[in-house]
């Protein structure tokens, strides 16, 4: 089964990369490559079982991550004459073009949301006169804000794997079964009927082989693309909460 999502939130290793330091509260001019190169690889692991997009422009990303930590790692010899053809300057920080790359793309991405904006806020200007729109039914306006990106939902889903991996048994039976995403959108709908119109993140994952977990995620994906549920997180590390939209939402519709 392939299935492919694609999201604006989605836009590549550097964006990744930067989500990373923000998360970890991160200096930019100061990055801890051991730290930030282990979380960047265990998103990438994660992103292969999900199959979410292209990886190999993030492999190359992690090629490069892996460099620059080796470089650090190397003793510098101050006094050892190493030749003419050999420079090593002790001012010179592997670390110094990642951050220029992160630092112009930082720069061209808030460009991007500045004229985005603008875009939208033009999109509601318009000449035409005035009608009778109420035969097409109540206009609900819904709101496309959220707290969480699907950088964050990869977290998520990467802890789970992690806490399956620990509480596999030593043995298992092998069996195959099959379930559709549309199916299992349904199923978290009706999940979310039952417990109130929320639930815990990590309660949708509490049975299933690796390919329906797989499934449950990218079915969530696809309800929140459909702006038929939401997933909020109060504070950093708090738990993730699945839930209903508010606006207009008419639960057990599919």
């Amino acid at each position: 089964m392939l299935y492919k999502v694609k999201l604006e939130a989605f836009e590549g290793p550097l964006d990744l990369l930067l989500h990373l330091i923000n998360r970890l509260e991160i200096d930019i001019y100061d990055i801890p490559m051991s730290e930030l190169t282990q979380q960047y690889i265990e998103h990438l692991h994660t992103m292969r079982v999900l199959q979410l997009d292209e990886l190999s422009e993030y492999l190359v990303l992690a090629a490069t991550l892996i460099e620059i930590k080796s470089k650090m790692l190397l003793p510098i010899h101050e006094g050892d004459d190493f030749g003419n053809d050999i420079d090593f300057s002790l001012e010179d920080d592997p670390r110094d073009e990642l951050v220029a790359r992160l630092i112009e793309y930082r720069k061209y991405k808030d460009v991007a949301i500045v004229l985005q904006e603008s875009a939208q806020e033009r999109a509601e200007h318009f000449n035409k006169n005035p009608e009778d729109l109420t035969q097409f039914g109540e206009v609900i306006a819904v709101s496309t804000e959220a707290n969480l990106n699907v950088f964050d939902l990869i977290g998520a889903f990467q802890k789970m794997l992690d806490r399956k991996r620990l509480k596999a048994p030593l043995t298992a039976s092998i069996t195959k079964m099959e379930q559709s995403v549309g199916d299992k959108m349904d199923e978290i709908m009706e999940r979310l009927e039952r417990s109130g119109g929320s639930c815990d993140f990590y309660s949708l994952y509490d049975e299933g082989d690796l390919s329906e977990l797989v499934v449950t995620f990218l079915s969530l994906l696809e309800l929140m693309m459909r702006k038929d549920v939401t997933v909020e997180q109060g504070f950093n590390f708090d738990r993730l909460i699945v839930s209903f939209r508010k606006e207009g939402v008419t639960h057990g519709e599919s």
